[in-house]
């Protein structure tokens, strides 16, 4: 069942500080930057907004943390700049029948940057230490049971259940490879032995910049041209632009109001036009701590609360699109049709809120997080025009996570990058999941999930997510309101290669242009 029904559109109040959207929108979607060539044009030159927490492999974090560690580490597979998955450290793997069984060959000849060969036996004390060590990737390899090395080359998975978002966990943190003999040594949080195509260069300083030096001995040198990458912690956006038009940086994500000057400069700008998605999270569903979000009526009138083009137009200046969905719209779950539901109906809305029991509205608590403060008064107004009254609750940096995790909001404004349909089910939609904060189940979601984890044809898959994606429509678990974008800008000598279907943050989506 779609939702349409139609309304006006009164005037939207906005922020003062507009321009602080983009700016926070490119630190919540772990954008990077950088600036006009170094005089070296073997460097590329990036901004990252988060200081890497740890190398430890077990404590890897995604976002812009990650352009630093993947290039520290190799992963056992890839996901390529057209987002689709491709061999790297395992030139080949291979499912059981039953899918739970998984066989990966490893290349020979690759070797740890302290000259050890990189083996199977790397790979299982490495899989084995994520899964055994409370961590942010635990949860992603929880499907594991156990790991066989029975040779140099040959690693052997184990599964509890079949996983479809296992392949492309073994892209990103979960499937580093880390040397065996140093993985628990003091060293390792800071300066790691790896098995990527870098190491980090003395002149490192942590927190601040990260140095790294192209190694000679790598088996995939090609598909890395710079011999130095210099990675800047900057959070300042302001600072990052300016150190584009320096040249202190060569590569950078901009705001939209810096696009034409950028343009008329001489730079070259690729848009991307969906990164993240800004929505609603109606993660109590079952009513624990915000008793009306158990009706599916009220989480509807939710979602027809908000004029989502309007807010585009205006409030990200157009640098994004309107949403009903929560999958990024390169990826195999999203549905076209489905942007047909809720269309923006205060009036309707509040019908559904009344035949919910709730006449005159509710009150609702939720977080000020540091990347959501530039939405809240448009949330805020939109909200209060259907009866739901908002309060924000100011929540420190640091404990964004732990707000978001602690069942104390029922309801939360998120920015959440993007991913592929398997790794967004499994940790949105898994009981267990991350970002099911609340553990909601549903029977038929259940089975939906199972069969999609066991398939392994890509076009049956896909018809399985598409069908998981209009189950979370219908029953509006969600109220997605925008995609947004970003705006790579590149000076000479420096090409961005993708074209937003792979959204893992690695300096391969950087080229030497002519």
């Amino acid at each position: 069942m779609l939702i349409r029904p139609t309304g006006q559109r009164p005037p939207l109040r906005l922020p003062a500080a507009v321009a602080a959207v983009a700016a926070l929108l490119a630190t919540a979607s772990c954008g990077a930057s950088g600036g006009r060539p170094p005089a070296d044009a073997g460097t590329l030159s990036l901004a990252v907004q988060n200081t890497p927490n740890s190398f430890d492999p077990a404590q890897l974090l995604s976002g812009t943390q990650s352009y630093v560690w993947s290039a520290l580490y190799d992963t056992l597979l890839t996901v390529d700049n057209k987002g689709e998955l491709k061999p790297n450290a395992a030139e080949s793997w291979a499912y059981s029948d039953d899918r739970e069984t998984l066989t990966l060959t490893l290349r020979e000849g690759m070797t740890f940057s302290g000259g050890a060969p990189v083996t199977a036996a790397a790979v299982k004390a490495t899989l084995e230490r994520t899964l055994s060590t409370p961590g942010p990737n635990s949860f992603t390899v929880a499907s594991i049971d156990s790991v066989d090395a029975p040779d140099a080359r040959t690693v052997v998975l184990h599964l509890k259940a079949p996983d479809g978002a296992l392949l492309r966990s073994l892209a990103a943190a979960a499937g580093v490879i880390g040397d065996p003999e140093t993985l628990d040594a003091e060293r390792t949080a800071l300066d790691p032995v790896g098995s990527g195509p870098y190491v980090l260069d003395g002149s490192t300083v942590n927190g601040s910049e990260y140095v790294l030096k192209k190694r000679d001995d790598y088996w995939n040198a090609k598909a890395y041209p710079f011999e130095t990458v210099r990675m800047r912690v900057m959070k300042d956006r302001t600072a990052i632009v300016n150190a584009l038009r320096s040249g202190s940086l060569n590569a950078a994500s901009v705001e939209p109001t810096h696009v034409d000057q950028f343009k008329a400069g001489g730079f070259e700008v690729t848009y991307i036009d969906a990164v993240v998605v800004g929505m609603l999270s109606l993660s109590d569903r079952g009513g624990k701590v915000l008793e009306p979000l158990s009706d599916v009526r009220v989480r509807r009138a939710i979602n027809m609360a908000f004029d989502r083009e309007k807010i585009v137009e205006q409030l990200l200046r157009g640098a994004g699109e309107p949403t009903r969905q929560v999958f990024s719209p390169k990826g195999e779950a999203y549905d076209p049709a489905l942007e047909r539901a809720y269309t923006y109906d205060p009036a309707a809305a509040k019908k559904l809120l009344a035949e919910a029991g709730y006449p005159d509205g509710f009150a609702v608590r939720m977080p000020s997080l540091f990347f959501t403060k530039p939405f809240e008064p448009t949330v805020a107004q939109a909200l209060g025009e259907i009866g739901i009254e908002v309060a924000w609750d100011p929540t420190p940096p640091q404990n964004s996570a732990s707000s978001i995790s602690s069942q104390k909001y029922g309801m939360l404004l998120q920015i959440e990058g993007l991913n592929a349909a398997p790794i967004e089910v499994k940790n949105s939609l898994d009981p267990k999941g991350p970002r099911n904060v609340f553990g909601t189940r549903d029977p038929g979601l259940t089975e939906m999930l199972d069969q999609a984890n066991a398939v392994g044809d890509p076009t049956r898959a896909a018809a399985l997510y598409k069908r998981i994606n209009a189950f979370l429509v219908e029953n509006a678990w969600y109220a997605p309101i925008f995609y947004s974008g970003r705006n790579w800008v590149t000076a000479d000598g420096v090409e961005f290669l993708g074209d937003g279907s792979n959204l893992f943050n690695s300096i391969r989506a950087f080229g030497v242009s002519d």
